[in-house]
């Protein structure tokens, strides 16, 4: 495992629209922090400036993942001690990360001035983005509702299993009662036959247009391959050790697709009123509790 290289910011640059994605599922083992960090990767070998934000507060590994020892995470930032470009490591194609920690969790308690402190952290970025991906934990807990209902786009990560369809559901329908989330990518992963994934897509579309009002769009599906569990022991990406791989391949065609998403109109673009979007969001996330 390599010590992760701390990010070395240049010439401040004029902020820009940021796309933001949250990856979750409604359960855990579907493979999420993978897609993640393959999508990143992906995306950043199509040209894009790529942040991934480790959301899993509770189990943050997208570190260890991807063969990285960061010295810092976010939780310097809230304490005030690193900014956010000194927490920043840098990984494969170039892919910025924001490290998490169990510190992090503090995010759910901020008072005002903590609240201004962070945004303010985030604007003070010396760096243009392009993408932000949001790796949250499953379920429906607070901080996947959290950071979920603050992103422009929320793609649900699903396989062959009833818990993980059932669950999925459940977390379509909270974002969607209660947050007003109308648009949900969906992704199959781990399929093992041609055609899986979208008869899973098919599955849960169906059950969400008869009882919800929501559009659910697919985004593809990932299959079963050993040389995604190689790349995974390599603490690697796959799309950058075994590009040519179907797993390599799979995700290639993700980035492509998720490159096409646009920021829904009306929806602000700078990053760090993401950050606002989020943080001021917490208080009626926490009353659902």
């Amino acid at each position: 495992m390599l010590e992760a290289r701390e990010y070395s910011p240049g010439a401040a640059l004029a902020p820009g629209p940021v796309k933001v994605i949250a990856v979750t599922g409604g359960k855990g083992g579907v493979g999420k922090t993978t897609v993640t960090a393959n999508l990143a990767v992906g995306l950043a070998q199509r040209g894009r400036d790529v942040l991934v934000l480790d959301a899993d507060l509770g189990l943050a590994n997208l570190d260890v993942m991807l063969g990285l020892q960061p010295r810092y995470n976010l939780s310097h930032v809230l304490a005030g001690e690193r900014t956010i470009d000194e927490v920043l490591v840098e990984g494969p194609a170039g892919v910025k990360i924001i490290p998490a920690s169990s510190g992090v969790r503090r995010m759910l308690s901020l008072n005002p001035l903590e609240q201004a402190g962070l945004i303010r952290a985030f604007s003070d970025m010396k760096r243009h983005i392009d993408v932000m991906l949001l790796d949250t934990a499953a379920g429906i807990h607070e901080d996947v509702l959290l950071f979920s209902r603050a992103a422009h786009h929320v793609m649900v990560v699903v396989c062959d299993e009833p818990a993980s369809l059932t669950d999925a559901y459940a977390l379509i329908k909270v974002l969607s009662r209660d947050f007003g989330v109308g648009r949900f990518r969906i992704l199959a992963s781990q399929t093992r036959v041609l055609g899986e994934g979208r008869d899973l897509y098919e599955k849960l579309r169906k059950v969400c247009d008869r009882f919800l009002d929501v559009t659910l769009d697919f985004a593809g599906a990932v299959p079963q391959d050993d040389f995604i569990r190689k790349s995974i022991q390599c603490q690697r990406a796959v799309v950058d050790q075994y590009p040519g791989s179907i797993g390599g391949q799979a995700f290639k065609k993700l980035a492509s697709v998720a490159d096409s998403w646009g920021t829904p109109a009306g929806a602000s673009g700078h990053l760090e009123f993401f950050v606002e979007r989020m943080v001021l969001g917490k208080a009626g996330v926490s009353s659902l509790q």
